[in-house]
């Protein structure tokens, strides 16, 4: 079992920077965030393995930043230049099993977090 607790949401302007924080009760080779916003489904947003290895969402290309401090056990995204479609539940998952790669599908993660809203004003 994994236990995850994000932290760090908040309501920013449009243009604005947030990092959210996820504490997790151990460490996992495959981690990442994903998001919900209302009405539609959950997509990955930023997948990240224990060897550094990472991969983003096609929409916060170049915005966001996934990083991992595995003393810590704590996950970290720092989002840059906020858009309001940014608007969303954001919630961090680990991997019971190992990856090739930083997946960001859904299915492949069976531990996750409580969430933390993030809403973007325009």
């Amino acid at each position: 079992q994994v236990q995850l607790v994000e932290s760090g949401g908040g309501s920013v302007p449009a243009g604005g920077s947030l990092t959210l924080s996820c504490a997790a009760s151990r460490n996992t080779y495959n981690m990442g965030w994903f998001r919900q916003a209302a009405g539609k489904e959950r997509e990955g947003v930023a997948g990240i393995r224990s060897d550094g290895r990472t991969a983003y969402g096609d929409s916060v290309k170049g915005r966001f930043t996934i990083s991992r401090d595995n003393a810590k056990k704590t996950l970290y995204l720092q989002m840059n230049v906020l858009r309001p479609e940014d608007t969303a539940m954001y919630y961090c998952a680990a991997a019971s099993r190992i990856y090739a790669t930083a997946t960001l599908a859904v299915a492949d993660y069976n531990y996750w977090g409580q969430g933390t809203q993030v809403t973007v004003s325009s």
